[in-house]
């Protein structure tokens, strides 16, 4: 009897278990909006946290490495005097880089504005002085063109209060709600640096705990497994971040260099913020050029056209530099992607995840990617297809290395 019990139990489990999981995708299928719901009021709560887990996970490479400095100058005696000293270090820098930017930006961009608006109405009438000469010589053209010019003109004493009002109105509660968003922002920054501070203090802590935790709910082999890959996972988004950091950091400094030769060469301005929006929007992968290069493109088209023709080539120029030349030096070990699965995981996490996605897509993909090309080669061994394997390099025996050496 017992032994039957026992055998019901072992059919019973699997179908017990599948049962189990239909239910659960069937919920999740028809209660997805109000589960994802759920996820977002609670990421909404978590936000403070998951800022100061970012931050501190940017801050951790240049902290553990002015840790180490300090350590080798201070001793390990004083292991919590270096730790704070550290911290003030790395923060101080983190503050001046970002103070640097918004000095270097916000007068460019003010400047720039400034400068726009005075050239946007030379600019619209010789555009249209061009489409009067263009259209003179094309009545039809002209046609549609004055048809299409009086149907958004004004009609009526209601007019204004129709159709200009209603977008005030938008516009003024698009303005609120920005507003709120930047405090909620701000908010929330001010709790990530704090939890960031924690964060960066006690890693050596965190760490043992994380360990502990996996030690404890696996058994050895499986845990060393599971803490290979979590540190394989670190080194892809640490070499990915990393390298492109450099590789958009060297893009906007050759950016600069060139805006500053056609400064004093054709007259063009607006280096600084130029170069600033070429290397920031660098980062993004794929996309990111192209993102920064448009509008730049557009603020020199307003003061100076003929420079904008020459800087669209020099951009698609650096772009095939970055693609061919520094992009794979800087990050040919950090990925291990072709262009092809680049291109599908910033349109995938992009879609799913908006700007975030496109960001961190490629190196979360690539974690993906390596934990698939694993279990394909696990399981090609177990099921004994030698064929699809890598081809190992033979290991030299000491009679293989006299015969190399006597050759």
């Amino acid at each position: 009897m017992k032994n039957f019990f026992k055998k019901s139990f072992r059919y019973a489990m699997p179908l017990f278990i599948g049962l189990a999981l239909s239910i659960i995708c069937f919920f999740l299928i028809f209660r997805f909006d109000g589960i994802s719901k759920s996820i977002s009021s609670v990421i909404n709560i978590l936000k403070p946290f998951i800022y100061g887990g970012v931050i501190a996970y940017l801050l951790k490479t240049p902290f553990n490495w002015i840790e180490k400095k300090l350590l080798k100058l201070i001793g390990e005696k004083h292991k919590g005097l270096v730790k704070a000293l550290s911290l003030i270090l790395v923060m101080s820098a983190a503050v001046l880089i970002i103070v640097l930017l918004l000095v270097l930006v916000i007068p460019a961009l003010v400047d720039s504005i400034i400068a726009i608006a005075e050239a946007i109405p030379g600019f619209m009438e010789n555009l249209d002085l061009s489409i009067s000469k263009y259209t003179a010589n094309n009545p039809k053209l002209g046609k549609y063109i004055d048809d299409a010019l009086n149907t958004i003109k004004v009609s009526g004493p209601g007019w204004l209060r129709n159709n200009v009002l209603p977008y005030l109105t938008g516009a003024l509660g698009g303005v609120v709600g920005a507003f709120g968003s930047i405090i909620g922002l701000l908010y929330n920054l001010l709790i990530g640096i704090i939890v960031c501070i924690y964060l960066l203090l006690g890693k050596d802590t965190f760490s043992r705990q994380g360990k502990m935790l996996v030690y404890s709910v696996f058994k050895r082999d499986s845990a060393e497994v599971v803490l290979d890959e979590i540190t394989f996972i670190d080194k892809t988004f640490k070499g990915f971040f990393g390298g492109k950091i450099l590789d958009s950091a060297v893009v906007g400094l050759i950016c600069y260099f060139f805006c500053i030769i056609m400064h004093f060469t054709m007259g063009m301005h607006n280096a600084t913020l130029i170069s600033v929006l070429v290397g920031v929007t660098n980062i993004i992968p794929f996309f990111g050029p192209y993102i920064g290069a448009i509008p730049s493109a557009l603020i020199i088209l307003i003061d100076k056209p003929i420079c904008c023709l020459i800087f669209i080539i020099f951009i698609i120029l650096l772009q095939l530099f970055d693609g061919n030349v520094l992009g794979p030096m800087l990050l040919s070990e950090s990925v291990g992607l072709t262009g092809f699965w680049v291109l599908f995981s910033i349109t995938a996490f992009g879609g799913f995840f908006g700007i975030i996605g496109i960001i961190v897509g490629v190196p979360l993909f690539a974690v993906i990617y390596d934990l698939i090309r694993r279990w394909v080669m696990m399981m090609l061994k177990r099921h004994k297809i030698s064929e699809y394997l890598p081809v190992e390099p033979p290991t030299e025996t000491p009679e293989t290395q006299e015969v190399q050496e006597t050759q």
